[in-house]
């Protein structure tokens, strides 16, 4: 398995610009940057303005990391991203303009959904992902879960099951 550490896409690839613009994968109807503007959106639309910066940085480091993951990746002309929400926060994590909660929130967008999926395919990432959740305090994990929702929502309508 492939993590964000493994791929370090040049901003002149193929892989970035096509992921950027045009296509991720079966779960996003649009590339990064619709996506990235249609969080941004929903995150407004909730009144959760304190999530506006994590909802246009969250996924900045989604093109470095764009990689082929299996067959269904080639067939469909699709995307993996897997870490890649760690890479958006190493992109920012020394931005002095970006919030330490903002830094949490891109860090640890996916938490949730990464928790649940270890839980059945992988026991160890599951443990490691569980305990970054417990160090989280409680007003994080509730952040975090209305930040996936408006991630969710910022994902268009899904292309194919």
């Amino acid at each position: 398995m492939h993590s964000s550490s493994d791929i370090n896409n040049s901003i002149f690839s193929y892989a970035f610009w096509n992921s950027l613009l045009f296509t991720q994968n079966k779960w996003h109807q649009h590339g990064v940057l619709v996506h990235t503007l249609r969080v941004t959106y929903e995150c407004i639309k909730a009144g959760e303005w304190r999530f506006i910066p994590a909802g246009l940085l969250h996924d900045v480091g989604k093109p470095l990391t764009a990689f082929k993951k299996d067959e269904e990746d080639f067939e469909f002309g699709e995307w993996s991203f897997t870490d890649h929400e760690e890479r958006s926060y190493q992109v920012i994590k020394n931005w002095p303009f970006v919030s330490e909660y903002t830094k949490k929130l891109v860090r640890y967008h996916y938490l949730i959904r990464d928790i649940k999926k270890s839980k059945k395919e992988d026991l160890e990432r599951y443990v490691q992902k569980q305990a970054i959740w417990d160090s989280l305090e409680d007003a994080m994990h509730k952040d975090l879960a209305k930040f996936l929702a408006c991630d969710d929502a910022g994902k268009g309508k899904k292309r194919r099951e």
